[in-house]
């Protein structure tokens, strides 16, 4: 059994095509839809959870990719830059899936990017500009 979050960017021409539903129904894929922006006639992007089989994933992934969809790993999308944080902990509340935590007994806050899925949310209120995006 696989279970990935990826990111998807859909071409324009993909916004109104029922991509994700063809990945549960002919690939026998589960899907936890985590964030998305998916307009009809413009570009879109989709944070997916995928689970399912090792072939199927392959292969729904195959499909993905000959529709024109890039794909790439969530943890490529959020980063934190070490040299640049102070360990505020301005971050830490903002974060609605615990990707960032303070340590108790150091005050240090620890970015754990399985959890992140990219909301966006740490990069807009970071005062010393330590999140970045990276597509």
């Amino acid at each position: 059994m696989v279970s990935r979050r990826i990111v998807l960017h859909f071409p324009t021409r993909l916004g109104d095509q029922p991509i994700v539903y063809k990945l549960a129904k002919d690939f026998n894929l589960q899907f936890n839809i985590l964030k998305a922006f998916i307009t009809p006639q413009e570009e879109g992007l989709m944070i997916l959870e995928l689970k399912g089989k090792s072939d199927d994933y392959n292969k729904g992934i195959e499909y993905l990719q000959g529709c024109g969809v890039q794909i790439q790993s969530l943890s490529q999308d959020v980063i934190r830059d070490e040299s640049k944080c102070t360990h505020c902990g301005i971050c830490v509340p903002i974060c609605p899936t615990g990707a960032l935590t303070v340590d108790a007994h150091t005050r240090k806050v620890s970015f754990h990017s399985n959890k992140c899925i990219a909301c966006e949310a740490c990069i807009k209120i970071c005062p010393t500009r330590a999140m970045e995006v990276h597509f």
